[in-house]
Formats: C-alpha cells, structure tokens, sequence
C-alpha cells in the first residue's frame, strides 16, 4: 500500500454483493476503499502506512473478525475498526467494543450510521497517528541527551534542586546548571513544568541515580 493523500477504508466481508454495496457507498462520499474477502488476503498486504479504519464481518472463512482483531493488536496494529454482521448479539458487541472496536452494526444497516462510524474511525486514527508522532519525536530528543544529562534530567524533575543534583551525583553546582541547560535545550523544554510533562509521556522513572 502506498501513502495516499485521502484516508483508506479496508472493507473485510465474504459476501460480494456487501463488499460491492460498501465500496459504492463509500465511493460516493469521496473515500477510498480496498475490499477483500477473508482476514488472510487482508493479512498478505503491507500494514496502511496513512489514516485509515476498517469495516469488519464479525463471521468469516478462516479467520474470523473477532480473531482478526486480536491478531493485530498483538502486532501492534492499532486500526480502529468497525464491526458489521449478521446476528450481532449483546456479548458479541460487549467483546468487541471493550477490546476497541468503535462500532458493531447489525446487517441490514442504515448507510448514515456506517458513514458516521467510519468517520468517528478516521478522526480516532487521525489522532492516534499525531500523538504516535509527537511520542516518537520526544523519544528522538531524549535518546540525544548524554548518559549524565539523562541523569540530571531524572534528578531535575523529581524535584531535587542543582545543588542536591551535584551532591547525589558528587560533581559541582555549575557542571549541574550546564547540563540542566544542556537538557532544557535539546528537549525543546521552555520551563521545568514541560520537563515534567515530557518525562511523564516518556514514562521515564522519577530519578535516575
């Protein structure tokens, strides 16, 4: 799959003339779509590398959609996804939604409810990839902090003052302020607040001695 400027619609359903009636649909309201017919021929392509949901037949050849999910969660992909079958149930709608589903419709669905639904997807994947983003490019600046600073970042924000830093480290408070600057810098961090902040998104432990 290539990078596309318009969010995908990955359609899974064994049934031709769903899959047909879905890509109209979806056609028609300007988005694009890929439709397969098992959970194997969605496996055998590239994880979307672009904003995307994907609408789901909870019963399947093979793999079923409750399995399909799973499986990519245990890969680490978080597509959001939107269930559709033909018999949905109260447990079966519990299941999905609590392992992260954004929606299960029960066929014969109204074409509005999909389109909202999938809309809600995209806006969760449009998030998710922004925040996936910003994570990464905090990891990038700290991973760019010498071992000592990192040190003196963990010191920094559990509290301890620049001359407390230099005494559990056993070096002198104007090395300390340099290397608070050093980190203040390359963390991209205006305050000691955002310091804070970005240490807790990194879930970065209170010191590091």
């Amino acid at each position: 799959m290539k990078p596309h400027s318009a969010p995908t619609v990955f359609v899974i359903d064994d049934d031709v003339e769903v899959r047909i009636s879905i890509q109209g649909l979806l056609k028609s309201a300007g988005l694009r779509c890929e439709a397969f017919g098992t959970a194997e021929e969605f496996l055998r392509n590239q994880e979307p590398d672009g904003t995307s949901c994907l609408v789901l037949d909870v019963s399947l050849p093979g793999v079923s959609g409750l399995e399909l999910q799973r499986k990519l969660a245990d890969a680490g992909v978080r597509i959001p996804i939107i269930f559709i079958t033909g018999h949905g149930d109260i447990p079966m709608t519990v299941k999905a939604i609590k392992s992260g589903a954004v929606e299960l419709l029960t066929k014969p669905f109204d074409d509005n409810d999909l389109l909202n639904a999938i809309q809600q997807a995209l806006d969760r994947d449009r998030i998710t990839r922004v925040q996936q983003g910003e994570y990464a490019e905090l990891r990038r600046r700290y991973e760019s902090l010498t071992a000592r600073e990192r040190q003196v970042m963990g010191l920094v924000v559990s509290g301890m003052l620049n001359k407390q830093v230099a005494f559990e480290l056993g070096t002198s408070e104007i090395t300390v302020k340099i290397q608070r600057g050093h980190v203040m810098a390359k963390m991209q961090a205006e305050s000691l607040a955002e310091l804070v902040r970005m240490a807790a998104k990194l879930e970065l432990p209170v010191s590091e001695k």
